[in-house]
């Protein structure tokens, strides 16, 4: 029996041709926090010129390339927003507020898509003594616990240009951006150009063992390199890992598609089987968030049973399970997967 896992696209292994591009005599290292690593140097112009921007830094983590934009952006004792369901809320054990004594608040966004009369209506950047000020917005795209959603490049445009007005950074949680680029044809340029910060993630979908990069402009790099070091985050001959990223730059991104359409597929069976767990029009990347508790199962459970069958999914909540692709699920695992969860729902608990 194929066992998919579908947990995380974190799950990813590097390919055998990546683990060569990573050892080749050709790859050139050197010490990063000296800023000397050349590899390094490489792919953090190159993502920051997919992305718009001036300059760009390698991070081991998503969570710590987020955590230096917003810790750029905000003081101690300012605020950032987002969505209910953002990623930088739910899944940063509270970072924010821990490393950089940031407050937050947060508007409601079904299936995390984003409305920009939301975090317009709650910014408050010159909130005088006694309240707390607005520093920086953060968007999420794709979104995670949302569903894999795209967000419109209209409604981010929007939310830029009335951040700026009003004196907000934007930074944009770009994990998955380069889903969303496939998915829409939306040049990474455009979405780059919607906020004053990105990061995006080499480590998901694009299946290298470990990255992110964040970037902006070169004072801000310049910046964030210090607090990357005080973070802990400051690595020394790295550039084996960057020639990973550089990898999947150049072979992973447009295979993304082929998650996305595997995604789509379990959805239309498990719709198929009982049409209100899940509407195939809601998924347009490569994670799929199942509402179980829509015909009686205990998402806990859902997973327990799931993983006996050979799907390994996780419980985003009391009755939701989100499965996500990725490199490394082959179409007859998402095949099985597939007939798996149909049956499973279709039967329901027993």
């Amino acid at each position: 029996m194929p066992t998919a896992d579908l947990r995380s696209d974190t799950l990813t292994r590097p390919t055998r041709a990546m683990r060569e591009a990573m050892v080749a005599e050709s790859v050139l290292v050197g010490d990063d926090v000296y800023g000397e690593d050349p590899t390094v140097a490489v792919l953090e112009q190159r993502v920051a010129g997919l992305l718009g921007h001036e300059a760009g830094l390698f991070t081991p983590t998503g969570t710590m390339a987020g955590q230096l934009a917003v810790r750029h952006h905000v003081q101690p004792g300012q605020e950032l927003l987002s969505d209910e369901l953002a990623h930088v809320l739910r899944a940063e054990m509270g970072a924010a507020a821990v490393l950089s004594g940031i407050t937050s608040r947060s508007w409601h966004a079904p299936r995390g898509l984003l409305d920009p009369e939301q975090p317009a209506r709650m910014m408050a950047p010159q909130a005088g003594p006694y309240l707390v000020s607005t520093a920086c917005v953060v968007l999420e795209n794709t979104h995670n616990f949302g569903g894999g959603t795209v967000q419109p490049l209209e409604a981010m445009q929007q939310v830029a240009r009335l951040a700026r007005e009003r004196g907000v950074a934007v930074h944009l949680d770009g994990a998955r951006l380069w889903h969303a680029h496939v998915a829409t044809g939306v040049a990474l340029s455009d979405y780059g150009a919607c906020a004053d910060t990105v990061s995006v993630c080499l480590s998901k979908g694009l299946g290298a063992p470990v990255g992110s990069v964040l970037v902006g402009s070169a004072e801000m790099v310049s910046q964030a390199r210090v607090w990357r070091k005080r973070f802990g985050g400051g690595m020394r001959q790295v550039g084996l890992l960057a020639a990973a990223g550089l990898h999947a730059l150049d072979h992973h991104v447009q295979r993304l598609a082929e998650d996305h359409a595997r995604a789509a597929q379990a959805a239309r069976a498990v719709h198929d089987a009982r049409p209100e767990v899940v509407d195939p029009d809601h998924v347009p990347t490569n994670i799929l968030v199942l509402d179980v508790g829509a015909v009686g199962w205990r998402a806990p459970d859902f997973v327990a049973v799931a993983a006996q069958r050979g799907v390994l999914g996780f419980a985003t909540g009391p009755s939701q399970v989100r499965l996500v692709w990725h490199l490394d699920v082959t179409q007859e695992q998402s095949d099985h997967a597939a007939g798996v969860l149909a049956e499973m729902v279709r039967e329901g608990p027993t």
